[in-house]
């Protein structure tokens, strides 16, 4: 059964980004609980930020998972990504994401990898890029296999990355690695603008989807745009996924109003429209 999931944003400098609540984790958390939500996906700062929570017991008074931990704070605060040609940096990048992997995994959370993974540019030829990724990839899936979570690696659109932008792009990106710990990322965003069919590329992709971004057209809360979901939910049926729709969307016109819009349509095209 698909279950359903709602973010929270710790981190300052991603306050306009596309998350529904921001800073107070036990009022969200309760929120979620309230409107129906399964489960929660944490956007840290930090690894210390996260150890730093109350967070067994809020999910055990909550009724409440948590579906993941992002690690793009490392982006979006230092600077950080697994292309990076500097290797100080790049290993910098990989212990922060491992260090997020240790906080995630006592509570059965998989770690993102979404903007962390970085890009190709002038000091750093696609074919290094790709190299260094794997790489990275292959390190980071192995050490969450250790700690018994999967990994989440997130194609992006082109105006995000210019390496995997589409599901048929982030399987030949895992192709290659020796670790099956790293699964796709469905971003329903991303893929409105880089996917010719959305629900042909979940099809394709079949058992390599681990988690699913919940989102419109527009990045707004599902049911604020234009996104048929019926042809997306039967896709997703149609390859046995089972994990979290989480809505990582934003926070329009306010916290509680996207977190309501998106489990209302949640319950609609996932509950209400089961075969």
């Amino acid at each position: 059964m698909i279950r359903s999931a709602v973010t929270i944003c710790l981190v300052e400098q991603a306050r306009q980004g596309p998350f529904v609540f921001h800073d107070d984790v036990a009022a969200s958390c309760r929120k979620a609980a309230e409107l129906g939500f399964d489960a929660v996906e944490l956007f840290a700062p930090s690894a210390d930020a996260i150890n730093a929570l109350s967070l067994g017991a809020l999910l055990q008074e909550t009724n409440l998972s948590l579906a993941a931990v992002g690690t793009g704070a490392g982006m979006v605060i230092h600077g950080l990504h697994l292309c990076d040609p500097d290797v100080v940096r790049r290993t910098a990048a990989r212990e922060f994401i491992e260090a997020i992997i240790d906080a995630g995994a006592p509570y059965g959370a998989p770690a993102i990898i979404g903007s962390m993974q970085g890009r190709w540019d002038d000091r750093t030829s696609l074919s290094a890029a790709t190299d260094r990724l794997r790489d990275s990839l292959e390190s980071l899936g192995s050490y969450a296999a250790d700690h018994g979570v999967r990994l989440f690696y997130e194609p992006l659109n082109r105006y995000e990355t210019n390496l995997a932008m589409t599901m048929e792009q982030g399987m030949e990106l895992l192709a290659p690695l020796t670790t099956d710990n790293v699964v796709l990322l469905a971003d329903l965003f991303h893929m409105n603008i880089e996917e010719r069919n959305i629900a042909d590329a979940l099809r394709a992709a079949g058992s390599t989807v681990g988690h699913v971004h919940f989102v419109d057209s527009n990045r707004q809360a599902a049911g604020r745009g234009h996104m048929d979901y019926t042809p997306i939910v039967q896709a997703l049926r149609d390859i046995g996924y089972n994990g979290y729709a989480s809505a990582e969307a934003f926070s329009i016109p306010d916290s509680d109003e996207a977190a309501r819009q998106t489990i209302e349509t949640f319950n609609t095209v996932f509950r209400q429209n089961i075969n």
